[in-house]
């Protein structure tokens, strides 16, 4: 893979540390939900709502892309809902409900672009066969 940009952050602490980027623009604490046994601190944010809010756009601009291929003029709004469980082989695991509503076009057509941001964006590239990742599309 030829790099075309490359994002650097540092945690430290671990769930319940902060997380820093790079270059400044990052610069969080993190809290462990109350549902993992934590304190959960106003202001906080966690590992999930990370990924979700990167999944999300990611997906977002994946959508568009496709949609311009296509020749189609949508609106869209990505939610991802990013989920922590145990995993029955040990440990923990990460399930995503990828939430996406389409303006523009017809459900039959939402749901076929939705196919395809799926099959082109990165994050669920990177997900495809590790994690269970749901689709849900509506359109308004």
């Amino acid at each position: 893979m030829k790099s075309l940009y490359t994002a650097k952050a540092t945690a430290e602490g671990g769930r319940q540390g902060k997380v820093t980027s790079s270059d400044g623009t990052l610069d969080l604490t993190l809290t462990m939900p109350k549902s993992l046994g934590g304190q959960e601190k106003e202001g906080a944010t966690n590992p999930e709502q990370l990924f979700a809010a990167g999944y999300s756009a990611c997906f977002d601009s994946a959508l568009a892309a496709v949609a311009r291929q296509s020749k189609k003029r949508i609106e869209s709004k990505v939610t991802s809902e990013v989920s922590i469980g145990q995993d029955p082989e040990g440990g923990f695991k990460l399930a995503v409900v990828l939430k996406v509503a389409v303006s523009g076009v017809s459900l039959e057509e939402a749901e076929e672009l939705v196919e395809q941001a799926h099959s082109f964006c990165p994050y669920s590239k990177a997900t495809k066969g590790n994690i269970d990742v749901e689709l849900s599309t509506s359109v308004y």
